[in-house]
């Protein structure tokens, strides 16, 4: 007679697949790659605005900012969803209740109180902040957020321009966080959506002085325009200047 194996419960598995800090199921489960400790994407980020430590195991994840140090796990997060019956319906029902009660007036400030309960930032210091506009890729409902990401400050280079006067001021938010993904088109379009540029007003992007093509991504300007020349700073500095015009 063949034996038969032992049915696992859930809770068997509770030890892998809770949060450390809430002590509920991962939503969005974030490995700290430092020490390969998980928790829920917005528990960690919280806990990072007041500790550069894992709160786990006490480790110093970064002496300056931590968030650098974080992955999303979407395989983990596929098998808690497939463990735990209903979680996934429960989630997308909490945050469409959340939204029910707390929609603002205004789409900036409904996109900021949706990327605060992501542990995000807002939109006001982050990628595609002009007022709810699409990407260049025709626009995604995911907001790039399961992609890897990066801290840039972007500086106003007061240069003469194609008027004969610059035009072009500094942000009111010049640190924001994005996908490694965006490119410097789209940074161009950000720009000019925030400093509300005519359409026909060109932008140049430069890093360590030299103008960056429209469509490197950041990782690849971080990778080889920023990091390789020994700058260990953080976060990117990026500049933009009004085009200048040599004819």
């Amino acid at each position: 007679m063949a034996a038969t194996g032992r049915k696992h419960l859930v809770k068997d598995f509770n030890h892998f697949i809770t949060c450390y800090l809430c002590r509920g199921y991962l939503i969005k489960p974030t490995t700290v790659t430092e020490c390969l400790h998980t928790f829920c994407k917005s528990c960690i980020v919280q806990h990072f605005e007041e500790s550069n430590d894992c709160p786990k195991c006490g480790i110093q994840v970064h002496e300056t900012n931590p968030l650098e140090m974080l992955r999303l796990d979407n395989t983990l997060e596929e098998i808690i969803f497939k463990l735990v019956p209903g979680l996934r319906e429960k989630e997308e029902q909490q945050e469409l209740e959340f939204w029910k009660k707390n929609q603002p007036r205004e789409n900036g400030q409904a996109e900021n109180v949706r990327r605060q309960r992501l542990g995000l930032p807002d939109v006001g210091g982050d990628y595609g902040g002009g007022g709810g506009d699409e990407d260049e890729d025709g626009g995604n409902e995911d907001y790039h957020r399961s992609d890897p990401q990066i801290a840039i400050c972007l500086d106003c280079l007061r240069n003469t321009g194609q008027s004969g006067e610059s035009t072009v001021t500094d942000l009111m938010k010049r640190f924001i966080r994005c996908s490694s993904r965006v490119t410097v088109g789209t940074i161009k379009k950000f720009l000019s959506l925030k400093l509300k540029l005519p359409s026909s007003y060109e932008l140049d992007v430069l890093c360590n002085g030299e103008i960056m093509g429209r469509d490197h991504t950041l990782e690849f300007i971080y990778m080889t325009r920023w990091r390789l020349h020994g700058e260990n700073t953080y976060p990117m500095v990026l500049e933009y200047r009004p085009r200048i015009d040599f004819g």
